[in-house]
């Protein structure tokens, strides 16, 4: 339940932030997937955040396997070729 509590106080902010920017609901597509794209990014700060407070560093390697998933999604895996596929071209 609490997670409905906050869900509907996030909620409410945004609506909030959205009238004192004089954007009316429903948000013109645009606006509403940059605030999506804010809200995507906006997770990634605390695992980062909790990672740089413990005192360990960021590595490019930390930031794809933690973080890259998520934002972008399960990318297609590269199939491997054969030699006579090289061949044939």
């Amino acid at each position: 339940m609490k997670l409905y509590l906050f869900s509907l106080g996030a909620g409410l902010l945004v609506g909030v932030l959205y009238s004192l920017m004089n954007v009316r609901s429903p948000a013109p597509p645009v606006i509403a997937l940059v605030g999506l794209l804010g809200i995507l990014a906006g997770e990634q700060i605390v695992p980062i955040a909790k990672r740089l407070f413990s005192g360990q560093g960021l590595s490019l390697g930390w930031l794809q396997r933690e973080c890259g998933e998520h934002v972008f999604g399960a990318l297609p895996a590269r199939q491997p070729t054969d030699d006579k596929d090289k061949d044939q071209a």
